[in-house]
């Protein structure tokens, strides 16, 4: 019996790795797996679900808080900095602004961590990873629907969050200019497409935990050990990034570069600091990527 199991494991294992017969008809490999479908799927999880209506719920708690404890220019600065905290009630513009500064160091990072992680390892726990690729689905193929529409998920969280936040803080504080904490203030019309350039950058510095989080998801059954693993290394990346003994090491961190959006929140646009993050974060998401596909591909997948 044991003989006969592992015999059948070894067929399934193989017929993942052969190519669909030449022969077959209407098959081809771009067609397997097509991004609308798997999109769908990944919508109707409740996973999917929650982590949108946290991030949506997110500025109305800010709000409410704002309403009980009294705004922060009410209540002053102790150290006589003024900060986008402080000016966070200014104006929807401003509103938005705080809630982008506040979720963007740690918040953001969960939803990408959860859709990149959670997208392999899931199927793996299912045992319905080896069907998938025996239907026959290619091996670059499922990983590339699965991948892109993680980042699409991933970039739809990032969005979500502050425009909600652009809408309620508009309803709550108005429309007017976006005031800068260093003095002076952005037009509405300037600083909308100011905050979409910033919410581009950390989309962009959060491809190396989606780069973590896929290359993890590949590795093992379990999900939670992919999309934890990925948010733990990404704290320790942070971590890193405080230790000032490291000097000029650091600007190879992409933690030490994850606040450079808010050089798009000047009178003067700045590029220098988020395109140097920009560089780290794709450079060590390509390699996590390529180390995925090229595990994916040899590896043996029995669940």
């Amino acid at each position: 019996m044991s003989a006969t199991k592992t015999g059948a494991t070894a067929d399934v294992s193989a017929a993942t790795r052969a190519p669909a017969a030449a022969g077959a008809p209407g098959y081809h490999p771009r067609r397997t797996l097509p991004l609308r479908v798997e999109a769908v799927r990944q919508l109707r999880r409740r996973r999917t679900l929650f982590m949108g209506g946290a991030l949506a719920a997110l500025p109305f708690v800010l709000i409410a808080a704002f309403a009980i404890g009294g705004t922060p220019a009410s209540r002053g600065g102790g150290s006589g900095r003024i900060t986008l905290m402080d000016t966070a009630t200014a104006s929807g513009v401003n509103f938005a602004a705080t809630c982008l500064f506040v979720s963007a160091g740690f918040l953001l990072v969960i939803p990408v961590a959860l859709f990149c992680g959670d997208t392999v390892a899931s199927e793996a726990s299912w045992s319905s990873l080896r069907y998938l690729l025996a239907a026959p689905v290619p091996r670059a193929r499922l990983l590339w629907s699965k991948l892109v529409v993680a980042l699409g998920f991933s970039l739809a969280a990032m969005a979500l969050l502050p425009l909600v936040a652009l809408a309620a803080g508009t309803v709550a504080y108005g429309w007017g200019p976006l005031r800068l904490p260093t003095g002076g203030a952005l037009d509405a019309s300037t600083a909308v497409p100011r905050l979409a350039i910033a919410v581009a950058f950390v989309f962009v510095s959060q491809l190396v935990t989606a780069g973590l989080a896929f290359w993890l998801s590949t590795k093992t059954d379990a999900p939670l050990g992919a999309v934890g693993g990925a948010v733990g290394l990404t704290i320790v990346g942070n971590v890193l990034d405080a230790v000032t003994a490291l000097g000029s090491w650091r600007e190879f961190l992409p933690a030490h570069w994850q606040f450079a959006w808010a050089d798009a929140l000047q009178p003067e646009l700045e590029w220098a600091g988020m395109v140097k993050g920009a560089s780290v974060s794709v450079a060590y998401a390509l390699i996590l990527f390529a180390l995925a596909f090229r595990g994916f591909g040899r590896k043996d997948v029995v669940s």
